[in-house]
C-alpha cells in the first residue's frame, strides 16, 4: 500500500550545502566523463525523500556505478521520472520560475543542445533564485549568472512511500557513511575503481514510452 509523505526541503538544502563543493564518497564522481551534474542533485532529493524507486530501467535509484537507473544520472531521464513517477519515491511537476522554492529543481537548455545541465535551489536573495550544482561546482550562485536560452523549474510535491516504510537515511547519508540506512553499521566498501562503460549524464533520450509501460 502506498502512502505519501512530505519532502524535507530542508534536508535536500542541508545535504546540498554539505557536498556541492566536495564529494560524497558513497558516490561515483563522473565529473569530466559527461558530468557528475543529475548525480549530484538526485542526491539531494533522495536526502530529502529517503525513498528510492528500484523498478527495473524506468525507477530511480543507486547503489553503486554498475547498480543505478539512467534517471539517477542523465538530465532526460531524471525528468521523465520525476514528473511521471506515479509510484515509490519523489515525483514533481513543472511550474513557473515564481513559484520556485529550496529544495527544487531547475534544467537548463541550449538551442541545439537540448536540456544539459541539473541544478538545486538552495534559497532567494530577493528576486534572484540561489543553486548548488556539481560539474561545474557551485554553492549559492545566481541562476542568472549562467549561460542558457530556457529553463524548466521541477516542484517537488511530495513522496511516495510503502507502508511500513520507517527507515530514515538522511544522518548516514549526510555523512557518508551509507546511501541505506541499514547498511550503515556494516563495514565501509573500497573507493569504485571505474565508471560504467558510457558516459551518463547526456544519453540520447529514447522514444517516448509507451503509457502503459510502469512508471
Amino acid at each position: 500500500m502506498l502512502a505519501q509523505r512530505e519532502y524535507s526541503r530542508a534536508r535536500a538544502v542541508e545535504y546540498a550545502r554539505r557536498w556541492a563543493l566536495d564529494r560524497n564518497p558513497l558516490y561515483y564522481d563522473y565529473t569530466g566523463i559527461g558530468g557528475n551534474c543529475t548525480n549530484f542533485v538526485s542526491q539531494c532529493v533522495y536526502a530529502g525523500s529517503c525513498t528510492m524507486n528500484y523498478t527495473p530501467v524506468y525507477g530511480w535509484y543507486y547503489l553503486s556505478a554498475a547498480e543505478r537507473t539512467a534517471s539517477w544520472t542523465g538530465v532526460q531521464y531524471f525528468y521523465n521520472f520525476i514528473t511521471q513517477n506515479q509510484n515509490v519515491g519523489p515525483f514533481a511537476r513543472e511550474i513557473g520560475v515564481e513559484a520556485v522554492e529550496a529544495g527544487d529543481v531547475i534544467q537548463l537548455g541550449r538551442e541545439g543542445t537540448g536540456y544539459y545541465h541539473t541544478l538545486l535551489c538552495v534559497g532567494r536573495q530577493g528576486e534572484e533564485i540561489l543553486v548548488a550544482a556539481q560539474s561545474d561546482d557551485a554553492l549559492d550562485r545566481p541562476l542568472s549568472t549562467y549561460d542558457y536560452d530556457y529553463a524548466r523549474f521541477l516542484h517537488i510535491e511530495g513522496v511516495r512511500v510503502n507502508i511500513p516504510d520507517t527507515e530514515d537515511c538522511f544522518a548516514a547519508l549526510l555523512a557518508g557513511t551509507a546511501i541505506l540506512p541499514s547498511l550503515a553499521s556494516a563495514p565501509p566498501l573500497p573507493p569504485e575503481e571505474a565508471p560504467p562503460a558510457e558516459s551518463p549524464e547526456e544519453p540520447t533520450p529514447p522514444a517516448p514510452a509507451d503509457p502503459s509501460a510502469p512508471a
